[in-house]
């Protein structure tokens, strides 16, 4: 039986992804805070539940000890943990939103990898870092934190890929855009926060809402998601990336930048009073 440890399993996205492992008969060593869904997740036979926060290394040490007390060696590891915002990068909590992203989105996965690499050597295994479609496409306004995180995490991706090659480990990162989870809630709380403290940009905000509402409303199934980690794990040769739903924002991918810029500006564009 396959082991994988995957982080970020109480999470919409990542619940659905270990589900689908589980019952294709992996052992997922399911890595998250909340415990009311962990409890939840031990139902499962396949599944063994571990409290763990990607932002404090004892955590994460802990949780390897819990992992050694089973198992010497994994097949795969996933970094599924992440948070999102919506803020201004000028206004609110900019520089708190801002370190707190790079804390998990990208440190995150550079510690747990570092820890674990032991056992994924050990089992020859391969390492899959959850990126986003806002790591590959054109930077959205008022997402800044979010897309700090993932560009870096696209780079720490590729480099580490690189490096590990030479070790015959493969590194694969996944790029999903808008699922239906909780994730939406909290994007849409961030909207409203900025809209309520901002001093620059209610027009702007209020222009781009529908736009907001439309791109939630399209988001995908979760568990399309899930089968996309599924090839990423079990393909005898994976792909260097996957991406999946990324929505109607990649449509601006054929504009210039200077395009891009354009579009945007639109919703700055307060319409001319006649006479």
């Amino acid at each position: 039986m396959k082991a994988v440890f995957f982080t970020g399993a109480t999470g919409g996205l990542g619940e659905s992804c270990v589900r689908e492992l589980a019952q294709r008969g992996w052992t997922v060593f399911a890595a998250g805070t909340n415990e009311g869904k962990l409890r939840e997740l031990a139902v499962n036979p396949n599944i063994i539940p571990i409290r763990m926060d990607v932002a404090d290394l004892d955590s994460i040490k802990a949780a390897h000890e819990v992992v050694l007390s089973r198992t010497d060696r994994l097949d795969a590891l996933v970094n599924f943990a992440g948070l999102t915002a919506f803020t201004s990068m000028v206004e609110g909590e900019a520089i708190a939103m801002t370190e707190r992203l790079l804390d998990v989105n990208v440190m995150g996965p550079v510690r747990v990898n570092y820890v674990f690499f032991d056992m994924i050597e050990k089992g020859h295994g391969r390492i899959v870092n959850c990126s986003s479609s806002a790591g590959w496409m054109k930077a959205q306004p008022f997402a800044g934190p979010y897309v700090l995180s993932k560009w870096a995490l696209e780079g720490y991706n590729d480099s580490l890929r690189r490096e590990l090659m030479y070790l015959d480990i493969p590194v694969i990162k996944i790029q999903p855009g808008s699922f239906r989870t909780k994730i939406s809630g909290v994007v849409m709380e961030g909207f409203d926060r900025a809209l309520a403290g901002t001093k620059r940009y209610r027009y702007v905000l209020n222009k781009m809402k529908p736009l907001m509402d439309a791109i939630l409303r399209r988001s995908g199934d979760p568990q399309k998601l899930a089968m996309v980690v599924v090839k990423a794990l079990e393909a005898k040769r994976p792909r260097l990336q996957y991406r999946k739903a990324s929505g109607l924002l990649s449509l601006l991918e054929i504009l210039p930048e200077r395009g891009v810029d354009g579009v945007y500006k639109l919703f700055g564009k307060k319409r001319r009073k006649n006479g």
